[in-house]
């Protein structure tokens, strides 16, 4: 026993001298790579950034990633041939536990016109259209009224938003959030003054363009100075986003809850086990699991034995959750995804991260080569890559037989190459770059459309009384959560 211990030291010494046990890769604040001390102003003071974990956000839960099949998983019933399966890997991220609700969307609102009292135009422009209840044969007036405003729908989900306004919403979000864990810090001070070309955003704050309140507890360099938070201290969290198709259909499917190991015993055909729509548990047996309509001209049941308690859209914790413990993945109202629509995406896009709709950015300089903000304080930024129609409508898919399409491109005919248009916009289709997926059934919707696997798209300027949206935010660092 004695001798065991005396191996065990031994390892234990040689392991640190090598460098191999310490505190993270900085090792008791001195660097694993130089030998400096981490911190010390008489070398600059370069700080250490050990033992980070991301925060999980206000409102959402943690998506531990992996692989999964993507796609249908049941009869093409509509012949779209648009999902067909692919097996895929997504990182870990984080999801809306929720859909975002009436309330939400109505602090959005509130704060827009606190901010911006001259520019009704910013207020206008992320207003949901309240008219998508309006039908020619029914009698819907009532919630053109009373949806998004009152009180009693407060948790209902928010729907006649629109992608844009959708993504707009996430920005913003992603600001308040930043903004108030600085102003938690004390690294700056809620100004509720704030305006035009000064109203906190995360990125005008990086930028060291934001020119707010300085809080009591401010972050200090080596030398005790003042300094503004940056990146790599950590303390902000990456944006707010819509989740991409991938992402959304794998926190549909929750199939977490059914692996050993890595071998899936149960596949799923909604976003809980087996292939019924109603509970099989003995004390709620019979229990719609999802608010969609049943059948023709039914979509609630009956008087006295409503199974599924709601005629339009039901509050935004109805139902159990799914196996990460996300809410309504199925039914209630449809959600937008980050992706612009093809039908053969899944033949198309990457193993990793599968994603249609890149658009690369730059930030706009003037002429002295500072950053340009527009009207609201946002930074204005150029597109320097659109990749949303790769391979599928740009010029190379045009091409339908032949050689090198580059140095044939301004030839409709050469030799055995034959393009369709050499000119952009020739194409007439309803698919377009501004086309976006929408997906997870509604209350108007057929069981069909429950399957994570069902896609559908509408033009991202559009929106309907069936269809809303949840946020993303993507996982830095380690993926197991830990």
């Amino acid at each position: 026993m004695k001798f065991r211990s005396i191996i065990l030291f031994g390892l234990a010494t040689l392991m640190a001298g090598c460098g191999l046990i310490g505190k993270g890769k900085g090792g008791s604040g001195t660097s694993h790579a130089t030998g400096w001390e981490f911190g010390d102003p008489k070398n600059g003071g370069f700080q250490s950034d050990d033992n980070y974990k991301q925060e999980t956000g206000p409102g959402l839960v943690f998506i531990q990633g992996g692989t999964f099949t993507m796609g249908r998983v049941e009869q093409d019933v509509m012949y779209d041939w648009n999902n067909v399966p692919k097996r895929v890997t997504v990182a870990s991220f984080y999801m809306d536990e929720t859909e975002v609700s009436n309330l939400d969307y109505r602090e959005y609102l509130f704060w827009l016109r606190r901010v911006y009292p001259s520019n009704p135009e910013k207020y206008g422009s992320a207003l949901p259209d309240t008219l998508v209840w309006r039908e020619e044969l029914a009698f819907n007036e009532p919630y053109i009224t009373n949806y998004l405003r009152h009180p009693a729908y407060g948790n209902y989900p928010v729907v006649g938003v629109s992608w844009k306004q959708a993504d707009a919403y996430s920005k913003w979000r992603t600001d308040r959030v930043n903004e108030k864990i600085l102003a938690d810090k004390g690294v700056i001070t809620i100004d509720n003054t704030q305006s035009g070309q000064n109203v906190f955003t995360t990125e005008s704050y990086l930028a060291g363009l934001y020119q707010g309140t300085e809080g009591k507890k401010p972050l200090k360099d080596a030398a005790g100075t003042n300094r503004k938070v940056r990146w790599e201290d950590g303390l902000l969290l990456p944006n707010y986003r819509l989740p991409t198709e991938a992402e959304w259909e794998y926190a549909a499917l929750g199939l977490v809850g059914n692996t050993e190991d890595e071998l899936l015993t149960n596949r799923k055909l909604y976003p809980w086990n087996g292939t019924y729509l109603r509970d099989d548990n003995k004390k709620t047996r019979g229990r719609m699991m999802a608010n969609f309509t049943r059948g023709r001209g039914d979509l609630m049941g009956m008087a006295g034995a409503l199974n599924d308690n709601a005629d339009i859209t039901a509050p935004v914790t109805s139902y159990d959750p799914n196996d990460y413990g996300l809410y309504c993945m199925a039914g209630n109202v449809n959600e937008w995804v980050a992706d612009v629509y093809r039908p053969l995406s899944s033949t198309d896009v990457a193993e990793f991260q599968p994603f249609r709709g890149n658009t690369f950015t730059k930030y706009r300089t003037d002429a002295d080569g500072k950053l340009v903000r527009n009207e609201f304080g946002e930074l204005v930024k150029d597109t320097i890559a659109d990749y949303r129609n790769f391979k599928d409508g740009d010029y190379t898919s045009q091409v339908i037989e032949g050689d090198d399409w580059n140095t044939q491109k301004d030839k409709t005919k050469t030799n055995n190459m034959y393009i369709q248009s050499t000119k952009e916009g020739q194409f007439s289709s309803l698919i377009s770059d501004k086309s976006r997926i929408y997906k997870g059934g509604s209350w108007k919707d057929r069981p069909y459309w429950l399957s994570p696997g069902a896609r559908r798209y509408r033009p991202e300027t559009e929106s309907a009384s069936d269809l809303g949206f949840r946020c993303a935010m993507t996982r830095v660092g380690s993926p197991d959560g830990f």
